[in-house]
């Protein structure tokens, strides 16, 4: 036979094996879609009315100012033609040459052939003129209310991004080059991964970022030594080994946000603030949430407070033989700890020596870019949704915080794990982002309300264990780090909640990056800034900016050299209690309840 005969032969086996996969991943998938519960609209999409609105808005501007319309209108068509015309000069003086492009550099078309061929260039020019011609038509729609406006933004954005040529097979020029090269094993190992994922959510599409077998928590991340000393219902509570002859007597207690698990502190030993902290000679314990399920319906926002917050602050008291402990809250945990301090001030209570907030948000006026799922039309069906389970699932949150960053949490691993077939990466803080938890019914309910919608701790006071709470109620000493770019807890937002505390010793810092890259942020890898400031927290975010001064490096040693001066004399360093219930990172972080 043949050389070509054999290459034919071989390529129709290969054909007739990847049809077969097919039919059978097509049946997977059929099975997989029809485990998909119904949801509720609301937890869906926006209410139909701000679109409704937002046309409203457009036709009193069509009305009564034409011109404006019309220019823009006009000034897309004559950006469309243009370009329309030239590609296609650019094609008739030489053959597949695109025209100019001088569009900005977007790592969505990173592809040389996006600039250099015309059909993928003109694609992409289109896209990018009609994406803009969008953002300006909401931009100018003078009669609409500034919030419903940065909400039409937002969800414009949402729908600009979902459309771009990169997420579909016929206008991707990496797909098709990889499924050509591969003679379409791509598109099949795309499709593997698409049911996978489709499985693993019960019949919801939600993309998987990190290998999950690359990790495993206690095993490979995690890993700091220490030890369960102490177990509740509402979490378990882990004292780290020493690895210091001495340490400061006063003993540092970490509350996590319970939104996620506490490992983001502690991935690897070169990121791990877990055991930095341990190393430069404190007594660390740390909070490790349970992940609810249906039968901690009855826990709120007052059970966090007193089983956990109260329960652990005394628990650490009576294991160390101290009168008062520092603590640090992050992100929802630190929002938490204001309302502990303010109910143990109102108790005059000193338990606490001082207080370390990580981007926690307190005063929610502002909610920067999350407000957009905080109205009504989202709320509503969370609450419905909670009341109907008992419990918020992992899924709702996970999926609310992506489309914050829709291109990179979403679309972009998609494209890589659909259309190119790829495996996700060995990426250990895609890893985390993934492993989520539930959250009571009770407790989101008073949180989205009361919190985040109502803003009773900075306004009325929210009421709680037969007190009405304000933020300044918190009196103790305050550092309070906030991440510049943190999409999640606005720095500006952090920083007027800490204007508000009732404390008169406050310290603040501005941390380069995001929410999370902005903290777990080691000194060792001299990779992001902080800013200092003598500006008063006066609520004046931009005069404290403005004043501010540049430090390259890790805010960690700045911080540190705080606590120590909070911290006490040095004592022989404590061993792990006696009463060990688990080894670090315990049992309840492990947890996974279905539903």
């Amino acid at each position: 036979m043949a050389t070509s005969e054999y290459e034919e032969s071989a390529n129709l086996e290969v054909l007739n094996a990847n049809l077969a996969r097919i039919e059978t991943l097509t049946q997977r998938l059929i099975a997989a879609f029809a485990k998909k519960q119904p949801q509720r609209s609301e937890l869906q999409a926006p209410d139909p009315s701000l679109y409704l609105r937002a046309a409203s808005a457009y036709w009193q501007e069509m009305v009564h100012n034409p011109s404006k319309v019309l220019e823009q209108q006009v000034g897309y068509w004559g950006k469309t033609l243009k370009h329309f015309v030239e590609a296609q000069e650019a094609l008739r003086e030489h053959p597949l040459v695109a025209p100019e492009d001088n569009t900005p550099d977007d790592k969505r078309f990173s592809n040389p052939l996006w600039r250099t061929h015309p059909y993928f260039n003109y694609i992409k020019q289109q896209y990018l003129l009609s994406s803009e011609a969008i953002e300006k038509a909401i931009e100018n729609l003078d009669t609409l209310d500034p919030r419903e406006r940065s909400r039409l933004e937002f969800f414009g954005r949402q729908i600009i991004d979902m459309m771009a040529p990169t997420n579909f097979l016929g206008t991707n020029p990496d797909a098709l080059m990889r499924a050509v090269e591969t003679e379409g094993e791509s598109l099949v190992k795309g499709l593997e991964n698409l049911v996978r994922d489709i499985e693993a959510n019960n019949g919801e599409l939600l993309v998987t970022l990190s290998d999950r077998e690359a990790f495993k928590v206690g095993g490979n991340i995690g890993t700091s030594e220490g030890s369960v000393v102490f177990r509740n219902r509402m979490f378990e509570l882990i004292q780290y080994k020493p690895s210091t002859e001495q340490v400061h007597e006063t003993p540092l207690l970490i509350f996590p946000p319970w939104i996620n698990k506490f490992y983001i502190l502690d991935l690897k030993p070169q990121n791990s603030l877990i055991k930095w902290i341990v190393d430069q000679g404190y007594t660390l314990y740390v909070v490790s949430w349970v992940n609810p399920d249906a039968s901690y319906a009855d826990v709120g926002m007052d059970t966090y407070v007193e089983e956990g917050y109260l329960e652990a602050i005394a628990k650490v008291k009576e294991l160390c033989a101290v009168k008062q402990v520092n603590v640090i809250g992050y992100c929802i945990a630190g929002t938490t700890l204001s309302l502990t301090l303010a109910l143990l001030d109102k108790r005059k209570d000193k338990s606490v020596k001082s207080a370390t907030f990580f981007t926690t948000l307190t005063d929610f006026s502002d909610q920067g870019e999350v407000g957009v799922f905080l109205e009504d039309d989202f709320v509503d069906g969370i609450e419905a949704e909670a009341d109907a389970k008992g419990y918020l699932h992992s899924y709702y949150m996970t999926k609310t915080f992506s489309y914050l960053r829709s291109n990179d949490l979403i679309y972009g691993p998609a494209i890589r794990s659909y259309m190119l077939g790829e495996a996700p990466p060995a990426f250990d803080l895609l890893f985390w982002n993934g492993d989520g938890t539930n959250l009571p019914g009770r407790m989101v309910v008073e949180y989205l309300r009361g919190l985040c919608q109502r803003d009773e701790l900075c306004s009325t006071g929210f009421k709680m264990l037969g007190e009405t709470l304000h933020i300044s109620g918190v009196k103790v000493p305050v550092c309070a780090i906030a991440c510049e770019t943190d999409h999640i807890a606005a720095w500006r937002s952090s920083f007027r909640g800490v204007s508000k505390m009732g404390s008169t010793n406050k310290t603040f810092i501005l941390s380069e990056s995001g929410h999370i890259a902005g903290i777990v942020n080691p000194p060792s890898k001299k990779k992001y800034g902080h800013y200092t400031s003598d500006h008063p927290l006066d609520g004046d975010a931009e005069g404290w900016k403005a004043e501010a001064e540049y430090h390259p490096g890790s805010w960690w040693p700045r911080w540190e050299e705080w606590l120590r001066a909070r911290s006490g004399k040095l004592i022989s360093a404590r061993p792990v209690g006696d009463s060990v219930l688990a080894p670090a990172p315990g049992t309840y972080v492990l947890a996974n309840p279905s539903g």
